[in-house]
């Protein structure tokens, strides 16, 4: 049913209650000598604990992409795009490990800081443009559209209305500055969980009953046996996902630069950490490595469930649209089943993931702006008050952006969670490339670093649209190409792969050139005692890569 009960909105109203409240004590609370300096509304420093930073990053990660996108995924392809959750955590580690303290140790708050301090004001000002039009043009149009789009489905409610109401309610988060998101987002998670949870446990329920058992545990058996075919984590070059996930690709290919771009070279994300110590940094990584562990079971199993009753003769015509099975209703078809009151907590689940992923977006993009454009080109005399009274404009301005562009954007076309990687896809492969090389040799260039965020995109392009000039039928006995109508395309993980290594190569070459004309990069502080573990963190390192080992052992 398309509309929420009085039960329903009654368990929404606690959870705004219960979150605004929150916020605002939190905000008070900690409004002392700090309350208007700018790395304390940017990046909460010193005050947030492992488990609010954990939390604070699975709160921000999770949104309408996952929900809604991944588990229209899961409906298509199945457990296969978990991948992205599953090797998020390995990645995690390794961010921990060897990314947080090298930006600790040289004082680094944002990500063009860092470029800046690394390489030089001109590649740090076309990287914060870069990211600030990603930001608002990819990021946050997509997680307000694609929660809109959710929320309208469930509840009824106008989808301008709905984006509106969403921006809203991020914004009276957003104003608090990062203390009050990154505690808030430990509300959010719970909602998120709970809420989540009990989507999957009515899915797995719903498939048990299809089939004349009853069960959670019934049910999850009987989706892996009328749907074999969604439990597998590896494509064949057969598959019509192979495009989407190309294989081996996921393990030691593009994912990869994915995950590493995202979580060690994101403001969005690194953002979370920074104003820690690396003890209570990597604490909160390791929460959250554990938390993406679990997340397929909310965003993902409830997509697969959904397609084995489809096949089965349910959900027509929830899933269909003008004669198009539309895979990102597969979630909210399942939600709209809830009774009322849980289908309100489902809801407050769905809601507390879409906000506070919009509230660390724009925060990040108020944050870039402030300190990497306004303070450094704009006004570089402006003191602490003035900057956060920019901040705040500027959240305003991106949410209003974001809402009136999100609905031209043909978001809903692709299947939200792929138009989100694919897109973000043209730039982060040259990111990464100019993070891992700045990081780990010093030789590294700041003409090097040009090639890598211009050449790096452009690279990007070209792979993109050569299917249309060139026959790349050659590529597809290698893993490399698959058939899209009446082209080969090179699978978008594979070629973020190549641009990777086109611009490792071509930063190698122009340093190397560099070096020998006198030129002398400026080195960051590293060195190995700077990555030494303490040893609850190792072993919870080591329990996270047990864990992942098992899974795409059994599932492989």
């Amino acid at each position: 049913m398309k509309s929420l009960q009085s039960a329903d909105y009654i368990v929404f109203l606690v959870y705004f209650i219960i979150v605004a409240s929150y916020g605002y004590w939190v905000y008070h609370r900690k409004k002392k000598a700090t309350a208007t300096a700018s790395h304390d509304y940017f990046l909460a420093e010193g005050s947030l604990t492992w488990w609010a930073i954990g939390a604070s990053l699975i709160a921000s990660n999770i949104s309408a992409e996952q929900m809604i996108g991944m588990s229209g995924n899961g409906f298509k392809m199945g457990l296969a795009i978990s991948t992205y959750e599953w090797m998020a955590a390995a990645t995690l580690m390794i961010v921990a490990i060897f990314f947080i303290p090298v930006y600790l140790k040289n004082k680094i708050y944002t990500m063009p800081q860092f470029l800046n301090q690394r390489y030089n004001s001109t590649v740090a000002m076309i990287m914060a443009v870069f990211w600030l039009l990603l930001y608002v043009v990819v990021n946050l149009t997509s997680i307000l559209y694609l929660g809109a789009i959710a929320i309208h489905a469930i509840s009824g409610i106008d989808l301008w209305l709905c984006m509106v109401f969403l921006a809203v309610f991020a914004l009276v988060i957003t104003l608090g500055g990062m203390k009050v998101i990154g505690y808030t987002d430990v509300i959010q998670v719970f909602f998120l969980i709970v809420g989540g949870l009990a989507t999957t446990y009515l899915a797995l329920t719903l498939v048990s009953e299809k089939f004349g058992t009853t069960g959670v545990l019934n049910g999850l058996k009987l989706l892996t046996s009328k749907a074999d075919d969604h439990f597998h984590m590896i494509f064949k070059k057969d598959s019509p996902n192979f495009i989407s996930l190309p294989g081996l690709t996921v393990l030691i290919g593009g994912m990869w630069i994915v995950n590493l771009n995202y979580w060690g070279c994101n403001q969005y994300i690194t953002q979370r950490a920074l104003g820690a110590d690396l003890k209570t940094a990597r604490s909160g990584i390791l929460f959250a490595a554990f938390l993406k562990l679990l997340m397929p079971v909310i965003v993902v199993l409830p997509g697969i469930a959904a397609y084995v009753l489809y096949q089965n003769g349910g959900f027509h015509e929830e899933m269909m649209v003008n004669g198009e099975i539309v895979q990102d209703n597969a979630y909210p078809t399942m939600l709209n089943l809830l009774g009322p009151g849980l289908k309100g907590l489902a809801f407050a689940a769905l809601t507390a993931a879409i906000v506070a992923s919009l509230a660390g977006k724009a925060n990040s993009i108020a944050t870039i702006f402030t300190l990497d454009i306004y303070k450094k080109k704009i006004n570089p005399e402006a003191d602490e008050k003035k900057m956060v009274w920019i901040g705040k404009i500027t959240v305003v301005m991106a949410l209003i952006i974001g809402v009136a562009i999100a609905p031209f954007l043909g978001i809903d076309k692709k299947g939200g969670f792929e138009f989100i990687q694919e897109y973000t896809g043209f730039v982060s492969p040259g990111i990464f490339a100019m993070f891992i090389l700045g990081f780990f040799w010093k030789k590294t260039t700041s003409n090097a670093a040009l090639f890598a965020t211009i050449g790096g995109f452009g690279f990007s392009v070209i792979f993109k649209f050569l299917p249309k000039f060139v026959n790349l039928a050659f590529l597809e006995p290698f893993g490399f190409a698959a058939k899209v109508g009446e082209v080969y395309e090179i699978p978008f993980l594979d070629r973020m792969g190549f641009v990777f290594l086109i611009c490792i190569l071509g930063m190698w070459i122009i340093s190397t050139r560099d070096n020998k004309k006198g030129v002398q990069p400026h080195g960051l502080e590293v060195d190995s005692s700077m990555f030494k573990m303490n040893p609850a963190f190792a072993v919870g390192a080591l329990i996270v890569g047990g864990v992942l080992t098992a899974l795409y052992t059994i599932f492989w």
